[in-house]
């Protein structure tokens, strides 16, 4: 009885444990977007269009000198140190051209789309097809039926998957060189091409800024294609080939552990009503990079980025030290990085190992095994002390828990059979992140 007194007192109105050591990162917040942004200082949101253009000529002018640098030297001594450091400058390009999507890089849509296919046609992304399936997945971060971004699989998906594609999928390294397969072919389960004007990602409005992307990612493989006759295509391969294997790489491994791994939560997955835009972003975690943070424009500091895409990168480290008093334990500080971030690969192993179908519902509903038993404590006390009500269904991602308010309703919903008393649970949930 001590310990369950213990347990209530470790529960606040809106049914989120804040005290010991489980906290149910799932739990409706208790704060609004609108408190968040009201926290951020007004100058985080200026969009300085010079300021944004320095970035692209410190980054071009140092993809000029590595390029220089390579042709002079010329030793397979110095190739390894080329090839990483300049596909880490093309991942740096590929985050400014992804701030010009956003629109963070300048109010003039004109500059950000023509800034936009220079930077991505040269790393061969198309900027339009992958700027519109980007905005989806901010638009849906955190919804397993609707988000882009390395979406646990059904069962019925995963079980379907022939060998060699679980293989690609799941087993390390193959997952990090899987972003142009992504541009080709999207996810298993999804169809449709960032190539393809008439895919099922553009609506009919979006068809011929699909075109113009496309034409320009054309424009940049065809160049490839003409240096590599005249320069040879062992020369580009080590010049352009090599490192663009290795801006892949960063680009599936950053945006992995941005929304999942994290060290001490399995980050919540929604589906339904259970999802809004704010539980969605809070999914989302920051990761300290170590040397790359300057060198790719702050893109760990990801939570106030997916809430806010329209501030610029240069402002998000300062949006986000004056947004966590609001965000409280819903931000998850990222473990502190040496000078270059090995700490992460254990993250990106563990989570590669279990976060697809598998596992997915077992770790929402049971995060840690040590907590099961306050799990069940919680459960059993729950219409003694309005706990909320642990949602623990195997087919319903995640664990959430509702506000009390729901309690007597819950238990007489359950009389009316499992699938009414489910939906209403998710509204209410939706309720709660409302109010």
């Amino acid at each position: 009885m001590e310990k369950e007194r213990k347990l209530k007192n470790e529960v606040n109105a809106n049914g989120v444990v804040e005290k010991g050591d489980f906290f149910d990162p799932a739990a409706p917040p208790p704060f609004k977007i609108g408190e968040i942004r009201a926290a951020i200082p007004k100058h985080c949101w200026v969009k300085n269009p010079w300021r944004s253009l320095s970035y692209v000529l410190r980054d071009l002018l140092v993809v000029l000198a590595l390029l220089a640098a390579a042709t002079h030297f010329n030793t397979w001594f110095f190739w390894p140190l080329y090839w990483v450091a300049q596909g880490t400058m093309f991942w740096a390009i590929f985050v400014l051209g992804h701030d010009c999507g956003h629109g963070s890089f300048s109010e003039s849509p004109l500059l950000n789309s023509f800034v936009g296919h220079i930077l991505h046609s040269s790393i061969l992304v198309p900027y339009n097809g992958w700027r519109i399936s980007h905005r989806t997945h901010h638009q849906n971060h955190g919804n397993v039926e609707h988000d882009e971004s390395w979406v646990p699989m059904p069962e019925k998906i995963y079980s379907k998957l022939d060998s060699s594609t679980r293989i690609l999928r799941f087993s390390l390294p193959l997952p990090m060189l899987a972003y142009p397969a992504y541009l080709w072919y999207r996810s298993p389960g999804k169809d449709g091409s960032h190539f393809n004007p008439y895919s099922s990602l553009f609506s009919p409005g979006e068809r011929k800024a699909v075109v113009i992307s496309t034409a320009c990612w054309t424009f940049m493989f065809g160049l490839l294609v003409y240096l590599s006759f005249v320069f040879g295509p062992i020369t580009m391969f080590k010049l352009y080939g090599v490192p663009y294997l290795i801006f892949v790489m960063w680009l599936d491994f950053v945006t992995y552990l941005h929304h999942h791994g994290d060290d001490e939560h399995k980050l919540p997955w929604y589906r339904g009503k259970e999802w809004n835009y704010l539980r969605g972003g809070l999914t989302t975690v920051d990761r300290d990079y170590g040397i790359f943070n300057n060198i790719h424009h702050d893109i760990g500091t990801h939570v106030i980025h997916h809430l806010f895409p329209q501030i610029p990168h240069y402002h998000l480290v300062e949006a986000t030290k004056a947004a966590k008093p609001v965000l409280g334990k819903y931000y998850r500080e990222p473990n502190k990085s040496g000078p270059i971030p090995v700490h992460l690969i254990k993250n990106l192993v563990k989570s590669i190992g279990e976060d697809h179908f598998q596992n997915a519902d077992q770790i929402r509903v049971l995060e840690q095994q040590q907590n099961a038993d306050r799990i069940r404590v919680l459960e059993q006390q729950n219409s003694d002390w309005g706990g909320g009500t642990w949602h623990l269904d195997a087919n319903q991602w995640p664990l959430t828990c509702s506000s009390r308010r729901d309690d007597a309703h819950s238990r007489s919903s359950s009389n009316r059979g499992p699938a009414n008393s489910q939906q209403h649970r998710a509204a209410v949930s939706t309720q709660a992140d409302a109010s």
